[in-house]
């Protein structure tokens, strides 16, 4: 389902769906042309992110590890800057030092990116404990994979969080469900004993949701709950995303397997190919979200690849951008450092 909200707030959930989709894709373009180092992308969990992140209030704070990009774009931050900060240069939202691992846009309400697994749950839960010190009305959102369950510290957190009545919301987006490369061994998932994962936060007596990822609608009304819950002084909420792994996530270097999303999937599956036929007709919920724009009676094809259009054409401007900016001098490697 789509959330229930105003066509204007849906064509925006869109457009914020569809600047990640291309960030994202154009990012593992750039990539086969620039040393950009280590790097994860977001797509197919656009859904999640956006429904999400965009019921954040101003003074609200998020806190992501490695899959980052898609949770700061839905916060509205500067994909010319953002392309800049991955390439290393002196225009980039950290000046060139944070690179894609540790993007961080305070004013869009991320502080910083612990590309460590599980190094956001105590940040997140710090920052709570701190609005709740000070008596301010905001909400500090942790965002991670299923494999942060398997660190201490999340457990540790969460503990915290429940014992002091913080307003945190730990979102975590399992991703595992029919990953290719688990099947394959190539890269460990979650190995948790714990059957559904939601019973770890529950030992903690913390509220628990879980919600199919693709769904919009869903975790929009999840989120919703969790972060009324938070501001009203009812303590944490887990919330658990379930997604399949979009197929060009391999180890180490995403690849686009699916090729570059053709929107006419979502109206015409006779021109879905039969190489990942399932992946683009069941499991990408960028598809779904405009397919169920569509049955609503919302927009129409056209529209949306106006807006598609629109967002390309804004992603090609900023790559350009990122491309002509400088790099930083030498002399900047010693500016801003604390330790």
């Amino acid at each position: 389902m789509i959330p229930d909200l105003p066509v204007d707030r849906l064509t925006d959930y869109l457009s914020r769906m569809l600047i990640i989709r291309r960030f994202e894709e154009g990012l593992i373009e750039l990539a086969g042309e620039y040393d950009i180092g280590h790097f994860h992308v977001y797509i197919g969990q656009e859904a999640t992110g956006v429904a999400a992140l965009a019921q954040l209030e101003p003074g609200d704070v998020g806190f992501t590890t490695h899959r980052n990009h898609g949770h700061i774009l839905a916060r509205g931050t500067d994909p010319a800057a953002m392309y800049a900060e991955i390439l290393g240069k002196e225009t980039g939202t950290n000046r060139g030092k944070g690179g894609t691992l540790h993007i961080a846009s305070v004013e869009h309400g991320f502080p910083t990116t612990s590309a460590a697994t599980g190094g956001c749950t105590p940040l997140a839960t710090g920052a709570a404990f701190a609005f709740s010190r000070l008596g301010q009305d905001r909400v500090s959102v942790c965002l991670f994979g299923d494999g942060a369950l398997e660190e201490g510290t999340f457990h540790e957190s969460i503990n915290i969080a429940a014992l002091e009545s913080l307003p945190v919301i730990y979102l975590c987006e399992n991703n595992s469900l029919e990953a290719l490369g688990q099947k394959a061994n190539e890269y460990p998932s979650s190995t948790m004993a714990a059957a559904p994962l939601t019973d770890l936060a529950a030992a903690f007596k913390v509220p628990t949701i879980t919600v199919d990822g693709t769904d919009s609608g869903a975790v929009h009304e999840a989120m919703s709950t969790a972060i009324g819950r938070a501001r009203r002084g009812g303590g944490p909420t887990f919330i658990e995303a379930l997604t399949v792994r979009w197929p060009g996530n391999r180890p180490l270097w995403p690849q686009l397997l699916t090729g570059s999303t053709d929107l006419s999937y979502a109206w015409d599956a006779s021109a879905i190919p039969d190489d990942y036929a399932v992946w683009h007709s069941e499991q990408d919920g960028l598809l779904r979200y405009v397919r169920e724009l569509l049955s609503a009676g919302m927009l129409t094809g056209e529209e949306v690849l106006a807006i598609d259009e629109q967002v390309t054409d804004e992603m090609g401007k900023a790559v350009r951008f990122a491309l002509d900016s400088p790099y930083p001098p030498p002399a900047a490697a010693l500016e801003s450092v604390y330790a």
